[in-house]
């Protein structure tokens, strides 16, 4: 995949997510849900379903929608609320903690710089990002694990974690596709081209795509 063809991918990839559904953390960002919740349920969401995860996001905002009364919640409660989101009992302490430091460094509020919210305990690249470009509109390029994936196997980037394909991202992908490329790619990558025998009969983009690693498709 080159510069010349990834205007035309992404074009296909929008036409595309049409039909699948949205990750429930832009599913949230779409209903203009406030930075907060985006915070907490991409906390949530990982390395759990998205299922669980608007599940356990809808009882936990039942009882507390701001870092003030989350605080006031004891971590068994709040464990109760998100279970069985993966790793519940940490993201419980986590939620609490990252609430806390929200309420005596930032006057409550979710910061929208990548570096304060890198400050957060328990905060990566990837919810900093997503927060930031969700919940603020602010350029920002979110890699998880099927945007590493994806661009690899196109052929589009060549890099070994999440953070040299983000790195590489901000260097080639144009601008104006930094924000909707997490959402596009999430839907994609568990539709079609999935970590395992993706199914690349069926997809738009095989034309472009240089399917590096893939040793069995559908």
């Amino acid at each position: 995949m080159t510069n010349r063809s990834i205007h035309r991918v992404m074009r296909l990839l929008e036409a595309a997510a049409r039909a699948w559904k949205a990750p429930v953390v832009s599913a949230y960002a779409e209903a203009r849900h406030p930075p907060f919740q985006l915070l907490i349920s991409t906390l949530l969401s990982l390395r759990t379903k998205d299922a669980v995860t608007g599940a356990a996001s809808e009882r936990l905002f039942a009882l507390a929608r701001s870092p003030a009364a989350m605080v006031r919640l004891s971590t068994e409660r709040i464990e109760r609320a998100i279970y069985p989101v993966g790793f519940y009992r940490t993201k419980a302490r986590t939620i609490r903690e990252v609430c806390r430091a929200l309420l005596e460094r930032f006057d409550g509020q979710v910061p929208n710089n990548l570096d304060a919210l890198l400050s957060l305990k328990g905060v990566g690249r990837k919810t900093a990002n997503l927060v930031l470009t969700l919940g603020f509109q602010s350029a920002g390029i979110c890699v998880d694990t099927h945007v590493h994936r994806i661009c690899n196997r196109w052929g589009y980037v060549a890099t070994k974690t999440p953070e040299q394909t983000e790195a590489a991202l901000r260097q080639k992908l144009p601008r104006q596709y930094w924000i909707p490329l997490n959402d596009l790619l999430v839907t994609y990558g568990q539709n079609l081209c999935t970590p395992l025998s993706p199914h690349c009969s069926r997809c738009p983009l095989a034309f472009a795509c240089r399917r590096v690693a893939v040793s069995r498709s559908r």
